[in-house]
């Protein structure tokens, strides 16, 4: 039995995500700390799977967040508009001319090469999306009136605040009701999670959420994490990780969370900043199915990588509902990924197949 998908004609969105959009700063191959010029992006987890299902695999996406009002809040939204994801649902908050109350995130990452790792400088206090509240969207409207085929949410918006745990829950409840599958990208961040009751809340409100999701996704530290499950052979730099002792810990979340039709994670094993061996399983219906593995993948921007691989999925999914196909998708788009900058995707669907088919790198003329 494959996953109940509403079909195309019945929905006016394939793909709707509700999450933080924020500007990120680029210092390139250079460092935070010592440059003298960025180049600007938008990036967010859950925003990006829309983006890279708009983007690269065609499909019509809308994404659910809020802004500032004011210059960057635009700046950001022209980048929206430029990955083609649909704007109608962004929430516009009056900016006080100083952001004491609040303001758009801003993201200095800096992409690490060779033994120095990628860093993250977000400045995200007092966000307009860090204030939605339940009440603020018209989610029966969104699901049911006009039809979403597919929702996407995750981790990092539901720790912005004391208040977006219940937004979420208000979302996923709707979708469910409306038939609209849920995915979820755990995505654990111990540091959005420390000012508002640390690992153990963390752990309290994903397995809430977990409840109402359809299609799960994270790696071995964001389901030890967020949901309690323990991968054996696991070492402290969640390295060197043991394929079958992660497939015992997926099929422990799945029997206690019934609800979950597919599960999905990547395994990265980390050479360098620079070299990755790249791969990814999907469990559904009892069964694993693994995709093919980049050896010694050569990375030049590994920020986003995980969230292409959950667009690549969503939309094997949606096209095929074979999880075989939905693993290959989702490792090839991430991997595509992440050999260009930016935390979004520059890939096209044929150079997605191409790659899922063993194509290499020959000049194209």
């Amino acid at each position: 039995m494959s996953i109940p998908i509403k079909s195309a004609e019945s929905c006016q969105y394939d793909i709707l995500s509700l999450g933080e959009i924020m500007l990120r700063l680029d210092p390139g191959e250079g460092r935070v700390r010592t440059a003298r010029q960025f180049r600007a992006w938008e990036g967010g987890g859950e925003y990006n799977v829309a983006r890279g299902l708009r983007k690269c695999f065609g499909l019509r996406a809308a994404v659910v967040t809020a802004f500032a009002e004011n210059e960057v809040g635009r700046l950001i939204e022209d980048f929206i508009l430029q990955g083609g994801v649909d704007t109608r649902f962004i929430q516009w908050m009056p900016y006080d001319g100083l952001g004491r109350t609040v303001r758009n995130g801003l993201n200095f990452t800096e992409r690490g090469f060779g033994l120095r790792g990628a860093v993250g400088v977000p400045d995200r206090g007092h966000t307009a999306v860090s204030q939605m509240k339940v009440g603020d969207t018209d989610w029966d409207y969104i699901f049911g009136e006009l039809g979403v085929r597919w929702f996407h949410t995750g981790g990092i918006f539901t720790a912005l605040s004391e208040d977006a745990p219940a937004v979420v829950m208000e979302a996923v409840k709707s979708a469910r009701k409306h038939g609209t599958i849920v995915s979820y990208d755990l995505n654990y961040r111990p540091s959005l999670w420390k000012s508002i009751g640390g690992h153990a809340k963390a752990q309290e409100v994903n397995r809430e959420i977990a409840q109402y999701v359809d299609v799960m996704i994270g790696n071995e530290e964001d389901f030890t994490a967020c949901l309690g499950f323990e991968v054996e052979g696991v070492d402290e730099n969640i390295g060197n990780i043991q394929v079958e002792a992660f497939k015992s810990m997926i099929e422990q979340a799945v029997t206690e969370f019934p609800n979950f039709k597919a599960t999905a994670t990547t395994l990265r094993e980390v050479h360098t900043a620079t070299v990755n061996d790249w791969s990814a399983i999907v469990w559904e219906e009892g069964q694993f199915y693994e995709s093919k593995t980049y050896s010694k993948l050569e990375i030049m921007d590994r920020v986003g990588g995980g969230d292409s691989f959950a667009s690549g999925l969503v939309y094997g999914f949606l096209e095929t509902n074979d999880p075989q196909e939905a693993v290959q998708y989702g490792a090839a788009h991430g991997a595509l990924a992440m050999t260009t900058p930016g935390d979004t995707s520059m890939a096209t669907l044929a150079e997605v197949k191409k790659v899922m088919a063993g194509g290499g790198a020959r000049v194209v003329r």
